[in-house]
């Protein structure tokens, strides 16, 4: 039942008669005109002043007002007149109920609230001032509702705008799981009790509340023991029936009270107070039922009303929509991070002769996408390439740029190109990608036999190396033009890299900002690894991980306008001692020269337990290189933690791994090496190729 009464000769289609609402005026009084800022309004005997409504009447006549109570409202022919001043909008604030009308038993009050006739008593709000905060109130709880971007935001918003405004206690019942988007949900409607919110025994007086009363009813205490299980919607149940019907209902329904044991549990019917002090609201998103609300107030409290059941209308229709929205937003962000985690390596790789650390920083929690990458690809001889590489922009579409071209590096590189050559074709595949499709990027490769690196850029940031003894040097390579360019040569350039020094690859996120520039960024950073490494000392390099949570907190409050990708690589080297390195020439002898040779080094290493496992192998491996290869044959072992062999010919095509039958006189080798080695593989090179296996023992000495 609605308080609105449209006064007698108003238009219906004035949007202002839908807000006329009063009492029946009385055949021989009208009521007066709301006063105009700053004007004083109209008193018992005296006319009122002419305005720009009424233009043209006699001064000398008779007022149009006569005075009337103090929240009454214009007449009707005085409303549909233009220059009629509209009530000024009261501030949005819920004014508590006074305790007369509260305290008013359900008899001649109650008829007035519901039916906005009767008389009113003085300081008593009318119900049309009811009405008024009413809609105060719904507009001020869905703007709340509407800040959370979340889903537990959203629950939150609601809980805390309708208690204690609006009800004492809710209960929010959310289905279990949320359907996103157009899925079809698979198995019976589950609802979970998500959130509960009350108002506590003691209320906080300190945040502007008057105390609550006390003691607290035994029906709302018993709302910490509700819905602790999920609660099953069996089709036909009462429970379905209410949620079916979408719209908020009283609990003293016949329809709503069968519904409550199956949505409470056993004797959760008893929590809710008796007559109309509990509302049951269906949550409903934009295809489906996806909840509940339960309203509560408590017994000594003025029980809700016909609109009431507006506003738990309003609230429940705000909520499951921003629910949805929020469900929605959690599905692409997690999309947005799987794709972006599935770009990135997951774990780097432990080559031989250098350690790893990695850090990835996107631009902004809320978008984790983005252009930026990092990799580390072992390269046959124990190499390593290092790349790092930034494509313009940090959305959607960057991360699948990026994604396709850290998959060609890593094609490139298992072929084994120079640098120069790798970025040359990354700049092809850009090109083929669009025109607009621009990157920039480093690849350098890294060598711990030589100890040396071999560095290539195009339009990068330049990597700084941290020298042992602490000093922090900015490597001066060719700038080169970005990917996407076209028609650009790459150089390359080699340079040391001495055991014990740490190589910093990085993006331009790091060290550029709106409040920096690029190079005064490559200073701050030089210097603060410098300063790192002063604190361990001129003998021992900082540890990697600590060294790159120290890079990043080099980064202030405004310096986050891009993502960063971080890669560090400690160069171990290997030493020349723990190096074996021979040719052999492509004839029948050479298997045999090879174990001889093996078993002289392993002799040497104190390896004799590997000799027997070790020459069985590598005369394998050499006999297969040698049936086909037409120049020489390149053996080296390698002494790490693992004990390596590799044997590289010009044959380009890789050996397979097959089972040979039983009347094969060859195709065991492989098998051979498969079952007796720790690892095994063959890689492809630009002049062949290298098969490679390793072998590990508890007397190898470091």
């Amino acid at each position: 039942m609605s308080f609105e009464r449209p006064q007698p000769g108003a238009d219906p289609a004035d949007p202002r008669g839908a807000l006329l609402h009063t009492q029946t005026p009385s055949p021989t009084a009208a009521l007066p005109a709301q006063a105009r800022t700053g004007e004083t309004p109209s008193t018992p005997g005296t006319a009122t002043p002419c305005s720009k409504g009424n233009k043209g009447k006699d001064p000398a006549s008779p007022p149009s007002n006569t005075t009337g109570p103090e929240h009454s409202q214009p007449a009707a022919s005085e409303a549909l007149e233009p220059g009629t001043h509209r009530p000024r909008p009261v501030p949005e604030a819920i004014p508590d109920q006074p305790d007369g009308e509260q305290d008013r038993p359900q008899g001649a009050g109650g008829q007035e609230r519901r039916t906005g006739q009767g008389t009113t008593t003085p300081g008593q709000p009318t119900p049309m001032r009811r009405d008024g905060d009413r809609l105060r109130f719904v507009g001020a709880a869905t703007r709340r509702i509407a800040r959370g971007i979340d889903l537990d935001e959203i629950v939150m918003g609601l809980c805390r705008a309708t208690v204690p405004t609006f009800s004492d206690a809710i209960l929010v019942y959310l289905r279990d799981p949320l359907p996103v988007g157009d899925e079809r949900p698979t198995g019976p409607l589950l609802l979970r009790l998500r959130r509960t919110d009350r108002i506590p025994a003691e209320r906080d007086t300190e945040g502007g509340f008057s105390p609550a009363l006390q003691p607290e009813p035994p029906e709302m205490t018993g709302l910490d023991a509700v819905g602790a299980e999920l609660c099953e919607v069996r089709p036909g149940s009462a429970l379905a029936e209410v949620l079916r019907g979408v719209r908020p209902v009283f609990t003293d329904a016949p329809a709503a009270r069968a519904a409550l044991p199956e949505l409470l549990g056993d004797g959760g019917e008893f929590v809710v107070p008796g007559g109309q002090r509990a509302i049951l609201a269906p949550l409903r998103g934009r295809r489906r039922v996806i909840g509940a609300a339960l309203f509560l107030r408590r017994p000594e409290r003025m029980a809700f009303e016909a609109d009431d059941l507006l506003v738990a209308a309003q609230l429940a229709t705000h909520s499951a929509l921003g629910i949805d929205k929020a469900v929605l937003y959690g599905r692409e962000a997690y999309i947005a991070d799987e794709l972006q985690r599935t770009m990135l390596p997951e774990t780097l790789p432990r080559p031989t002769g250098v350690r790893l650390a990695s850090r990835y920083l996107p631009a902004a929690e809320t978008a984790r996408v983005g252009g930026d990458w990092y990799d580390a690809i072992p390269l046959p001889g124990s190499r390593v390439a290092l790349v790092v590489g930034d494509v313009m922009g940090h959305s959607m579409t960057s991360a699948a740029i990026m994604g396709q071209l850290r998959t060609t590096a890593q094609t490139l590189a298992g072929l084994d190109l120079p640098p120069q050559e790798v970025l040359h074709h990354l700049d092809e595949q850009a090109q083929r990608l669009g025109t607009d499709r621009m990157a920039t990027c480093l690849y350098a490769v890294y060598d711990p036999v030589s100890h040396r690196i071999t560095i290539a850029n195009a339009g990068h940031p330049p990597p700084v190396l941290l020298h042992l003894g602490g000093r922090a040097e900015v490597l001066r390579v060719p700038p080169g033009a970005p990917i996407g360019v076209g028609g650009v040569d790459f150089e390359a350039v080699e340079l040391d890299a001495p055991a014990g020094a740490t190589l910093l690859l990085y993006t331009d996120g790091l060290v550029e900002s709106r409040l920096r520039d690029v190079w005064t960024g490559i200073e701050q950073l030089r210097e603060k690894l410098a300063a790192t490494a002063q604190l361990t000392g001129p003998d021992h390099p900082p540890p990697l991980e600590a060294l790159c949570d120290e890079v990043l907190d080099m980064l202030g409050p405004g310096d986050r306008d891009d993502d960063i990708a971080l890669l560090a690589a400690r160069f171990d080297g290997i030493a020349p001692s723990d190096v074996a390195y021979w040719f052999l020439e492509p004839e029948d002898a050479a298997p045999g020269r090879a174990r001889r040779l093996a078993r002289r080094a392993l002799s040497r290493w104190g390896m004799e337990d590997l000799s027997d496992s070790v020459e069985l192998l590598v005369s394998e491996v050499v006999t297969n290189a040698v049936r086909y290869a037409s120049r020489p044959v390149t053996l080296r072992l390698l002494r790490t933690d693992v004990l390596r062999c590799e044997v590289g010919d010009d044959v380009p095509q890789l050996p397979r791994l097959r089972q040979a039958r039983a009347t094969d006189e060859g195709g065991r080798g492989l098998y051979l090496v498969n079952k007796l080695a720790r690892r095994w593989g063959a890689t492809r090179l630009s002049t062949g190729k290298v098969v490679w296996f390793e072998l590990g023992s508890s007397s190898v000495q470091i």
